[in-house]
């Protein structure tokens, strides 16, 4: 792979951390600042609200102005938004706490686009495996995140903070330690990442109406299986947390591990997707994320012990996996190169407007309705998948760039 695929992979490991970290402390914090508790998991899903509404703009300025000063921009937000969230929990302040959070998804907005800037760094037939590469760095995000939350006590007792904060202490040096991170990102992508040359051809075409470009049935699929993927991703993951310790009772540690294998196994799977890809082709990788999610929603009804938790997590995290790559690696072979930017965007706000609408959903399900009737919502999810399966079974593997 070439050397900017690499610096990618290490700028997503650092940037990433900001997601294990919120997930994993979003809704136990939340459960303590809310005034009420059908909005414990709002911070998370604010997170994701920002992001979708982020990636539109955020792909429009990397049209006008390049990738790299975007990027930049996006790690300073994160910079920002991680003291923000720290001084929020100080303060006990849940309305400023879920600002932070909001801006926090703008960073991730930005982060999200690394893969896209790695697929194009590479021969259109090694998509899948460049975007598979940048997905691994959230292997090292997926362990960070919630393991700064172990630091954050000593960071606590530097700043000299009281005992009566002891609730909240952890959490506040925890999302300081963040803003550390964010930082090596920005030198990271300062030091290591260069624009890739534009063809002036590219510039001067406008690309095809919207609507001939989702003519194609294959656009559809690769949307779709991301957007779907993402959004029970999103829903069961945000959910999970809560109800292990707030509903079940299951202990922090016990909650923290099943966070972390399940981020781990998110990712983890991206050492051989895109050799999947080559060998199963991109609705064959996508059909493997299906199963993993039935799977999953199986192992999910059956209990509420703790192994039901970690195995449903884990084959939620695989499922997610190969959806995601199998939808964007599919993505680039469904428009022209001038086109880009308009059709990563749409494909970007259908992924995370799904995911928002999942995350915020999620805590009032939980707890209006409890654990099972949420995994039944999630089954419509995969069902969506299947049907957009069906209706490109007879479509060419490749698209438009066959």
């Amino acid at each position: 792979m070439p050397l900017t695929v690499w610096i990618l992979t290490l700028a997503q490991a650092l940037a990433m951390t900001v997601a294990p970290l919120m997930v994993f402390s979003g809704g136990i914090v939340g459960s303590t600042l809310a005034p009420k508790p059908s909005l414990a998991t709002l911070p998370v899903a604010c997170i994701v609200i920002g992001t979708a509404l982020a990636v539109m703009p955020m792909t429009r300025l990397m049209q006008r102005f390049g990738r790299k000063k975007v990027f930049l921009l996006g790690g300073a937000m994160s910079i920002v938004a991680s003291l923000a969230a720290s001084w929020g929990i100080h303060q006990q302040s849940f309305a400023f706490f879920c600002g932070a959070s909001l801006l926090l998804g703008v960073g991730i907005a930005v982060a999200q686009q690394y893969r896209f800037a790695a697929i194009e760094a590479v021969d259109l037939s090694r998509a899948g495996q460049a975007a598979s590469q940048v997905l691994l760095g959230g292997l090292v995000a997926a362990y960070l995140g919630p393991e700064l939350v172990v630091y954050g006590p000593a960071i606590a007792d530097a700043l000299g903070l009281p005992a009566d904060n002891a609730p909240h202490r952890v959490f506040v040096g925890a999302f300081l330690l963040l803003g550390v991170i964010c930082v090596g990102t920005v030198v990271v992508i300062g030091l290591g990442y260069r624009n890739q040359q534009t063809p002036v051809s590219e510039e001067r075409v406008a690309g095809r109406p919207l609507a001939e470009l989702f003519r194609n049935p294959l656009l559809w699929l690769a949307v779709g299986a991301s957007a779907m993927g993402y959004a029970m991703m999103s829903f069961m993951m945000t959910a999970t947390p809560l109800d292990m310790h707030a509903v079940q009772g299951h202990s922090l540690v016990d909650t923290k591990w099943v966070i972390q294998s399940h981020i781990i196994a998110m990712f983890l799977p991206s050492l051989f997707s895109g050799w999947l890809i080559a060998r199963l082709g991109h609705r064959g990788l996508i059909s493997l994320g299906v199963t993993a999610y039935v799977i999953c929603l199986l192992i999910a009804l059956s209990g509420q012990h703790l192994h039901h938790y970690w195995w449903a997590l884990i084959l939620l995290g695989i499922g997610w996996n190969f959806l995601f790559v199998g939808g964007t690696a599919l993505l680039p072979l469904c428009y022209r190169p001038e086109e880009r930017f308009r059709v990563q965007s749409i494909n970007e706000f259908a992924v995370f407007g799904c995911q928002a609408v999942a995350a915020l959903s999620s805590g009032w399900v939980i707890n209006q309705f409890g654990w099972q009737v949420l995994l039944w919502v999630s089954a419509s999810m995969v069902v969506a998948v299947l049907a957009l399966l069906w209706a490109n079974r007879a479509a060419p593997q490749a698209g438009l760039q066959s």
